[in-house]
């Protein structure tokens, strides 16, 4: 029997989009998780792992459907292996765990995928660290101006105001309070 999953993303290819090109492809059953991605809960693919069976093959649109990592996917592709079943994928042809081709094929690919994400990673936390001792901000603007830090540090710490006070007065949390009064301190020894 083949089985289809599909995951809802953020990117362009919609839950209707993997449905469609799952049933073309002669599925006869679809899970779906039209979740979010921060969601960690995935009841269609439990439910799919749990009813898949010797002969099945489960087929998906792309494998990024299917598994947030290169880990995640092989223990998925095991999972399913050890019933029986195969998995294929629409968009990666070389990722057909049916034939023995493809299972080598596949964890090499998942192999290099996984090593250029950890080089993205890395080239992308050096950028950030770069920019930083360029003294480029990174993150949303602040919605304090410097003089308003220097404002709320000598409220703090010379006038004695309540730190909720002067929170509710600069409409920020008492936490971006402290943190300037923090920064402060450690500039100023």
């Amino acid at each position: 029997m083949l089985i289809g999953y599909a995951r809802a993303g953020t990117d362009e290819c919609t839950l209707e989009e993997q449905v469609w090109h799952l049933h073309d492809e002669g599925c006869e059953t679809i899970y779906e998780d039209p979740l979010p991605e921060e969601e960690k809960e995935r009841p269609g693919l439990t439910r799919l792992l749990q009813v898949a069976r010797t002969g099945d093959i489960v087929i998906v649109y792309r494998l990024d459907r299917l598994a947030r990592s290169t880990q995640h996917l092989l223990e998925i592709a095991e999972s399913l292996r050890q019933k029986g079943a195969g998995l294929r994928s629409i968009r990666e042809p070389w990722a057909d765990t049916t034939s023995p081709e493809g299972r080598i094929v596949m964890t090499v690919f998942a192999g290099i995928a996984d090593f250029e994400r950890a080089l993205i990673r890395e080239r992308t936390t050096a950028g950030r660290m770069q920019a930083r001792q360029r003294g480029i901000h990174m993150g949303r603007p602040s919605k304090l101006s410097p003089a308003d830090n220097a404002e709320i540090y000598k409220m703090a710490t010379q006038d004695g105001l309540p730190i909720a006070d002067i929170a509710e007065q600069f409409s920020v949390h008492k936490a971006t309070i402290y943190r300037i009064i923090s920064k402060f301190r450690s500039e100023n020894g």
